[in-house]
C-alpha cells in the first residue's frame, strides 16, 4: 500500500474485528508516530519495534470486557486525493469521543492538539 498511515490503521481495525490480541506491521517512522498517539489516547495497549533489517512493529490491541475500544475508522486522504484542512475547520469526532489524525509540519497530531497549536495539514483519518 502506498500510504503507510492508512495501511496501519486498516491493519489495526482488521485485527480488532478478528479479535486478535497481537498484530504485526512493517516499520516506518510515520507508523511509529501514529502508534505513539494511539497509545496516548488509549486505542491500543502497547507496541514494540523488533527486527534489524526488515524492522517490524508488534502491536498489542486493547479490549475492555472483551469489547474492542476501537469501533470504526473513516479515511480521508488517499494517494490520488489528498485532503487538507485548516485548524479552523477541524470539528470534533463523535461529539469528542473520537479523534482525527492530521499530518502537520510539527508531525502527526490529533484534532485537539492541532486546534490548540493552531496548525492545519493533511487530514489522514478519523477513529472512534
Amino acid at each position: 500500500m502506498e500510504n503507510p498511515a492508512i495501511d496501519l490503521i486498516i491493519r489495526i481495525k482488521n485485527g480488532y474485528m478478528a479479535r486478535k490480541e497481537v498484530i504485526e506491521s512493517p516499520y516506518s517512522r510515520m507508523r511509529e508516530e501514529i502508534l505513539k498517539k494511539l497509545t496516548e489516547i488509549k486505542f491500543i495497549k502497547s507496541y514494540k519495534i523488533t527486527g534489524d533489517k526488515p524492522k517490524k512493529i508488534t502491536i498489542e490491541l486493547l479490549y475492555e470486557n472483551t469489547v474492542p475500544v476501537f469501533s470504526d475508522v473513516k479515511v480521508y486522504s488517499r494517494p490520488g486525493s489528498r485532503y487538507y484542512v485548516s485548524y479552523r475547520n477541524l470539528k470534533p469526532v463523535l461529539s469528542g469521543y473520537g479523534f482525527s489524525f492530521i499530518s502537520t509540519s510539527k508531525g502527526i497530531l490529533t484534532n485537539k492538539e492541532a486546534k490548540k497549536q493552531k496548525l492545519g495539514g493533511e487530514l489522514l483519518f478519523s477513529i472512534w
